[in-house]
Parts: structure tokens; C-alpha cells; sequence
């Protein structure tokens, strides 16, 4: 099974983690398995930015953003070339490392 190391967020995850998960598991679906409320506003439809991540480490072994996601994805707070929605990145058999960005843009919760 891969492992997702989440690096330290001061909201959701201070001291970090490390969650394991299964293979074709997305990120989102991971996280909140093992009590990490990473938001997702559209509730994992791709439809908003507020589950997104960045991948530090096995971005290549993740499943390849369709245009919808990416389209999206130039929406979000934070952008780096390695952002994934973390209800679209799939998981393959690779451990991979994220970063939860500081904010995300949800005008239901502001």
C-alpha cells in the first residue's frame, strides 16, 4: 500500500502525519479516511479548489490531471507546477509527500 506523508499544517494537521492508503484511493479519500479534514467543499466532484494539494515528493506517480482539474486548478491559492485537487490525484503504487496549502478559496465557509 502507498504511504502519503502530510507535511505539518497548522489547521488540519499540525505535527504532519503519515496515513497509509490504497492503491486507486485518491488523496482526498485518504486524508479523511484517517481523521485529516482537508476540505472539500464540492464534496470530491471537481468543482472547486479546496482540497488542494502540493505534491513534494512522487507527483509522477499519481494519475494524470484530466483539463477540468487543471482549468481548476488555475484558480487556486498558492499554485506550484506540482498542485494536484486531492480528490482527482489517484494513487498508484508509490508513496508520495504533500503539502496542504495555507489557505484555499471557500466562499461557502468565509
Amino acid at each position: 500500500m502507498p504511504v502519503i506523508t502530510i507535511l505539518p499544517h497548522q489547521e488540519y494537521c499540525p505535527q504532519g502525519a503519515t496515513v497509509e492508503a490504497e492503491r486507486g484511493t485518491s488523496i482526498c479519500e485518504a486524508l479523511l479516511e484517517h481523521g485529516i479534514p482537508i476540505e472539500h467543499a464540492c464534496e470530491m466532484s471537481c468543482a472547486c479548489t479546496t482540497c488542494h494539494v502540493i505534491v513534494r515528493k512522487g507527483f509522477d506517480s499519481l494519475g494524470e490531471a484530466d483539463e477540468s482539474e487543471e482549468d481548476l486548478l488555475d484558480r487556486a491559492w498558492g499554485l506550484e507546477p506540482s498542485s494536484r485537487l486531492s480528490c482527482q490525484a489517484i494513487l498508484n503504487g508509490e508513496d508520495v509527500t504533500i503539502e496542504i496549502p495555507r489557505y484555499s478559496i471557500n466562499h461557502a465557509k468565509e
